[in-house]
């Protein structure tokens, strides 16, 4: 399989995988499996425990009783086998903390949840926002953004390909939220250039 391009941006490496394949979440078929499957948590930025905290009172009465009970005796975050800093998961489950289910079985973020009722001030992980964009800070001090592929998100590249959403289009808010407008607007414009050319 041919390699992916790398593109710089700013400070940030590319993968070209971003502006040529396709993503948009099919809830309806996944149900939300993202958050109760994995052998670690999300990752969390260095801030994102605190944003965590801060808006406890507001998500925890939608947690899991046994999410409260692991956040109670573990904190808000986790230092998992790899020593990166993750969400933690209920004991003897692939289930993030953060997560419940509702009434018809599905999976939600009770963190987003309460930030769209319009409670709190943080929406939930970067990196869950982000997907299927994995972050990571190279040696030389650059950022490498990169597409990430999860069987349980098949459904998501099937559906993004048949609505023809490329992945930066998806997931232009939090690529904003995170990089800035300026940084949006010349991923636009690479994803013009590059895409013409692979045409």
């Amino acid at each position: 399989m041919k390699q992916p391009a790398i593109i710089q941006i700013g400070e940030c490496l590319v993968s070209s995988e971003i502006f040529t394949e396709y993503f948009a979440c099919d809830y309806g078929t996944c149900k939300g499996v993202c958050c109760v499957a994995g052998d670690s948590g999300a990752p969390l930025d260095e801030s994102e425990p605190a944003a965590l905290a801060e808006n406890y009172a507001a998500y925890s009465e939608l947690m899991s009783v046994k999410g409260r009970e692991t956040v109670d005796g573990t904190g808000f975050s986790v230092i998992d086998s790899d020593g990166d800093l993750v969400t933690p998961l209920v004991p003897g489950s692939e289930e993030c903390v953060y997560s419940n289910f509702d009434g018809d079985g599905n999976c939600f973020c009770t963190v987003e949840r309460c930030w769209m009722n319009g409670k709190g001030t943080f929406r939930k992980p970067i990196s869950c926002w982000l997907y299927p964009v994995r972050i990571s800070v190279l040696g030389n001090g650059l950022t490498a953004l990169n597409l990430h592929r999860w069987e349980i998100c098949k459904c998501a590249f099937e559906k993004g390909k048949r609505e023809n959403i490329r992945v930066y289009r998806f997931l232009k808010e939090p690529i904003i939220h995170r990089f800035g407008e300026d940084f949006y607007s010349e991923m636009e414009e690479v994803a013009e250039m590059f895409l013409s050319h692979s045409r």
